[in-house]
């Protein structure tokens, strides 16, 4: 007889860019650099952006980009999938570098990468599937919000000194900055946020019946409104924030390794902020990988995706990075620019590194009201906005979940709103299964066995889940016991759990004290498995478990063995 194999309990570390080289080509290759050039440009106005959105140092994002971009291609388990800074982070990482400080902020990311790491080494990829939707769009509309929010001081130009993390303290905060509005600063980001939607209108619409595709459509709309925006501020000298004005440029040359200053007082902590960034960028991460599924007809390992995510988020802060994920725009950019494999995601990496040793100098000029106009642009198309018109086509719990998680995101945290979000979802869905679970009566007109046995014999068949939701159902028969046997089939049950089986135990012994005996039948895979580990088989005689509802009720009107 074989053996059984023993459950793999740890995943391979098996990186999906091992996988490409067995047919590689040059045509690929060529394909390859292409696109991740392409990507390239699309992330460099993106990744300091979320940088400073952030409350870092432009740099940051590109060494993030550079950094996780390459360490997420070469080692993840999607073929196409891009990583680097992401918006999704931005709330949570001003919080932490407010409160906490920016060795701190090193610290949460690094305990993140070590969680993320985990997480995909005991194989808990698949699990991040499970999150509800009501609770992903929740927070996903909630940051998109918080980060048009927080963008509308360098929109109008205003002179804040601090802007503080939450919400009310944002929009207090820009109350009283009003005064300071900057006429150039709201023309130069109207002007960009404009071009955006058009660019976008046009590529998508106008694109194919004009020609623009074809020409344009290579060039990202970010980059072109960037450049427009750099250029008419630097010739007609507008007098408003620039990168080099606020943060003095961007280094030309490769990040310097950063030991943080530690302490343990603050660091203790950065569990919850830390578990916070690993649910985040898991979330992220797979869900975009699961996108770019659907687009190129592929599949991802998401244990090897998480494993290098924890990889890249441990390294990259102590190279002056920011937390990092899957990002859905670029990877939707490096798949439609004809990307084959992970080279294309290193490629961008590298592209951006080229940017940052040569053209370094020339970041000094971008006014940040263009880059507050592109996050803006950007966080209103990450949003699902179109899930709130259609929320009375849902259920009460779904809308009540998604709108509590969206206002708790906005105005009181992100970490509370998932905990809120998942609490609410789980106490749902236990409601839910625990009402499809029920049990009925088997009357004589069913089971002929059963006539001319009332008040000796019941039987009763249970249907759904037998769990600690659903206990209830047993312990209601003890008040319904019979005087000879009380049979009950498991047939329909797909599922007891620990709860459940105690309970059954307590009703072996309450009809042992009544006089009666209690036939299961049915019993089958998980349930006959529960009940012999719980020990309630040892409680029972053979002969009173029976494979059918019919032998059990024949067995209740023959005397047990050995009386």
């Amino acid at each position: 007889m074989d053996m059984p194999r023993p459950t793999q309990r740890l995943a391979r570390f098996r990186p999906a860019l091992l996988e490409t080289f067995s047919d590689y080509s040059r045509e690929r290759l060529i394909r390859d650099l292409g696109a991740g050039a392409t990507v390239g440009i699309v992330a460099l106005p993106l990744a300091m952006a979320f940088a400073m959105a952030s409350g870092l140092k432009p740099e940051a994002g590109l060494f993030t980009a550079i950094i996780a971009g390459f360490l997420i291609s070469a080692l993840g388990g999607s073929r196409v999938q891009v990583g680097g800074p992401a918006g999704a982070f931005i709330v949570i990482v001003y919080g932490i570098l407010e409160r906490y400080g920016l060795a701190n902020l090193i610290i949460a990311t690094a305990m993140s990468g070590v969680m993320l790491f985990l997480m995909g080494l005991f194989r808990l990829g698949t699990l991040i599937r499970f999150i509800p939707i009501a609770v992903v769009i929740g927070f996903t509309n909630g940051i998109a919000v918080l980060i048009m929010l927080s963008q509308v001081k360098d929109f109008l130009g205003l002179e804040v000194v601090n802007m503080p993390a939450d919400f009310f303290g944002i929009v207090h905060t820009l109350r009283d900055s009003l005064h300071s509005l900057n006429l150039a600063a709201l023309v130069i980001a109207s002007a960009t946020l404009a071009l955006l939607i058009v660019w976008q209108a046009a590529m998508s619409r106008l694109g194919p019946t004009f020609g623009f595709s074809a020409k344009l459509g290579r060039i990202p709309g970010t980059i072109a409104a960037l450049v427009l925006a750099t250029m008419v501020t630097a010739v007609f000298k507008l007098p408003i924030e620039t990168i080099g004005s606020k943060f003095g440029g961007i280094p030309a040359g490769l990040p310097g390794f950063v030991w943080p200053d530690l302490n343990w007082e603050s660091a203790r902590f950065l569990l919850m902020p830390a578990f916070t960034l690993a649910i985040l960028g898991s979330i992220e991460s797979l869900l975009c990988a699961r996108i770019a599924d659907g687009l190129t007809a592929s599949r991802h390992d998401p244990n090897q995706e998480l494993m290098a995510q924890g990889i890249a988020n441990f390294v990259v802060p102590f190279f002056g990075g920011m937390p990092a994920t899957g990002t859905i725009a670029r990877t939707i950019t490096n798949i439609k620019s004809g990307a084959t494999s992970p080279v294309a995601g290193m490629v961008h990496a590298l592209a951006l590194l080229l940017v940052v040793l040569v053209a370094a100098p020339l970041a000094s000029s971008v006014p940040l009201a263009a880059l507050a106009a592109i996050l803006m642009f950007v966080a209103w198309n990450m949003g699902e906005w179109r899930e709130f018109v259609h929320l009375r086509q849902y259920r009460l719990p779904y809308r009540v979940i998604l709108l509590a998680v969206f206002f708790l995101t906005v105005i009181v945290d992100l970490t509370v709103a998932v905990e809120v979000g998942l609490v609410a979802a789980s106490l749902t869905f236990i409601y839910r299964v625990s009402s499809l679970s029920r049990c009925e009566a088997v009357s004589a007109a069913e089971q002929p066995l059963l006539d001319g046995q009332e008040g000796q014999t019941a039987a009763f068949r249970f249907h759904g889940a037998l769990f600690f939701g659903a206990v209830k159902l047993v312990e209601d028969l003890r008040h319904r016991l019979p005087q000879r046997a009380l049979v009950l089939d498991f047939k329909h049950v797909i599922y007891i759990d620990s709860s459940g089986a105690d309970t059954l135990v307590d009703l072996v012994h309450a009809c042992r004290k009544h006089g009666a005996r209690l036939i299961l039948c049915g019993l089958d895979h998980q349930p006959l498995d529960i009940v012999r580990r719980c020990g309630l088989l040892e409680h029972i005689r053979g002969s009173d478990c029976c494979p059918d509802l019919v032998s059990g009720l024949r067995a209740a009107t023959t005397p047990p063995e050995g009386l």
